[in-house]
């Protein structure tokens, strides 16, 4: 289970503080995909690199099947981050003049796994986000949802038990973004992972068995019926939802 308690992150610069995580509260159970839309600058990759023991906050504390991820050290955040957690970053960090393939196998590479075992654990992935009949083209070969896709397949290679996306249809069209919110959470179901998909679109957000919004740096429940042309409709605020 991820668990998190009143956490805070603060940014300071120019005389000015931004609030980018301000005493966020919830939980995702295993077998969960939980969605947290909100605006751009509301906080939400700074949530993710948080939780990824990526960032250290400034309060509060995160926990992941009962590791307190916040008092991590460098050399354990990094075998957190390298055996625990699926990361689908927005900015693909792709290699190029590399394979698709050894692209999606890079963190089984790194993790000790050999070449063709790596190679036989992702194309599997690869071919489940539709990449199937590009596993020998580079990253310049690939549009931007290809490339996209291929971190989806990259960070679930791992059959992580922790996948946090940070808006992983955003290169995608709504059929290919529908196909992939519904594997997110499949893997979720299917494999009692914990999946936080952060998302600005509210139709994949829809997918997901929970939602929250987290806007100017604070957690709100999503109301259901709320105005259908504002997808970042709050309901009751709280620095705290669980």
């Amino acid at each position: 289970m991820l668990v998190l308690e009143d956490v805070v992150k603060h940014y300071h610069g120019l005389g000015e503080e931004v609030r980018a995580v301000d005493g966020v509260s919830f939980t995702i159970a295993p077998g969960e995909m939980l969605a947290l839309l909100g605006p751009s600058g509301s906080g939400k990759t700074t949530l993710l690199l948080l939780i990824a023991a990526l960032l250290k906050p400034e309060g509060g504390t995160i926990r992941y099947d009962d590791r307190d991820v916040t008092a991590f050290s460098q050399e354990q955040a990094s075998e957190y981050l390298l055996r625990d957690v699926g990361f689908v970053f927005q900015n693909f960090h792709l290699m190029e003049r590399v394979t698709v393939v050894e692209n999606a196998a890079r963190k089984l590479l790194v993790s000790g796994v050999g070449l063709r075992e790596a190679r036989e654990r992702a194309i599997p992935w690869l071919e489940r986000v539709g990449l199937g009949d590009r596993l020998a083209h580079t990253p310049e070969q690939l549009s931007g949802g290809e490339r996209q896709r291929v971190t989806i397949a990259r960070a679930l290679a791992c059959e992580p038990r922790l996948i946090l996306a940070d808006e992983p249809t955003g290169n995608l069209d709504s059929a290919r973004s529908s196909e992939i919110v519904q594997l997110l959470r499949s893997v979720a179901h299917e494999n009692g992972a914990c999946v936080l998909l952060v998302t600005h679109d509210r139709e994949a957000a829809s997918l997901a068995d929970r939602r929250l919004v987290l806007r100017d740096g604070r957690i709100g429940e999503a109301e259901p019926d709320g105005d259908p042309h504002d997808p970042f409709t709050v309901g009751r605020s709280t620095p705290a939802a669980i």
